[in-house]
């Protein structure tokens, strides 16, 4: 295990409600084991749905993944949530991410 990932376990551990040690964890375990990160981001996604850096992640590990209906999910969730956050840069990467998964 990397430092990285142990020092992100351990922020984890001190700071349990901040979702960014999550979502970092889960973009460290990208590079090793995508199935632990989907976990992360799932679970991320269930308990801080306002969170929404974890919609473009995990809809881009599901394409990864051959996951394509399930990526289209995801995405189009988070673009509700970026339209009631008013957050015109992620929807704008949201919406982008949802036009290459309907061309595919």
């Amino acid at each position: 295990m990397s430092d990285r990932i142990k020092q992100l376990k351990q922020f984890i551990t001190e700071e349990p409600d901040d979702p960014f040690n999550h979502y970092a964890l889960g973009l460290e375990l990208l590079h090793i084991d995508q199935y632990q990160a989907l976990d992360i981001f799932l679970q991320l996604s269930k308990t801080k749905k306002d969170y929404l850096p974890t919609y473009y992640q995990l809809g881009k590990l599901y394409e990864q993944l051959g996951k394509k209906e399930e990526a289209i999910q995801v995405v189009n969730e988070g673009i509700i949530v970026a339209r009631q956050q008013q957050d015109l840069k992620t929807l704008r990467e949201l919406n982008s991410v949802l036009e290459e998964l309907n061309d595919d």
